[in-house]
């Protein structure tokens, strides 16, 4: 786990100030439906489409 957040940690260095914002924002989330037990929410699909829009907008 410590080089995932070691990763996640220089990534948002990189990242430009609003790409870093909202991966803060969707970790944060992440945290919270973890912490209510409610992870399973994120295996819908529109949780899924929105992930591969944002990844396809963060490449570009």
């Amino acid at each position: 786990m410590d080089a995932l957040v070691e990763t996640l940690d220089t990534k948002l260095r990189q990242w430009k100030p609003d790409v870093a914002e909202q991966v803060r924002q969707y970790v944060a989330a992440i945290i919270e439906m973890a912490d209510q037990d409610a992870l399973d929410i994120l295996h819908s699909k529109d949780v899924k489409q929105e992930a591969l829009d944002f990844a396809d907008e963060s490449a570009n």
